[in-house]
């Protein structure tokens, strides 16, 4: 399980070219479940996305986490996380897992940052879709769940 974690000012997701959801300050994240992942995997990060302090305190530190500044987050599912370019120039998506159980995986990531009691926003799970952010900093992670 692979999030990609962008800290923004705001963002939006757009489907069919109508806005379907929106946030304010907090997190956009990009999720991707591979063959294997877990739903302990899932809360793993759930809880590590929740706690990492990467917002400023007031001495301009990062020292403050999502729910210190009562931020959004954004939840977007992208299986090309899950790619492997490694060989030729086309890329293998032969370890992403496949769309129904990554569907649930991605829902049930959801539903544990919406346990922490943080605002959530999401996108549709395979729809194309148009994000758009406004990067803070730029402020950029990229996580993978522990094996």
């Amino acid at each position: 399980m692979k999030l990609v974690i962008q800290r923004v000012k705001n963002a939006s997701v757009t489907i069919d070219n109508k806005l379907f959801n929106s946030i304010n300050a907090g997190y956009l994240i990009l999720f991707g479940a591979e063959k294997g992942d877990t739903k302990e995997k899932a809360d793993w990060l759930a809880n590590k996305v929740c706690a990492l302090r990467c917002f400023s305190d007031e001495n301009g530190k990062m020292n403050l986490s999502v729910k210190d500044i009562n931020g959004e987050m954004l939840i977007v599912s992208q299986f090309t996380l899950c790619s492997d370019i490694k060989k030729g120039t086309r890329p293998s998506f032969d370890n992403a897992m496949p769309p129904e159980p990554a569907n649930e995986m991605y829902e049930y990531f959801i539903s544990k940052v919406k346990e922490q009691k943080i605002k959530v926003k999401t996108g549709v799970f395979g729809a194309h879709m148009e994000i758009s952010l406004l990067n803070d900093g730029p402020v950029t992670f990229i996580i993978n769940a522990p094996v």
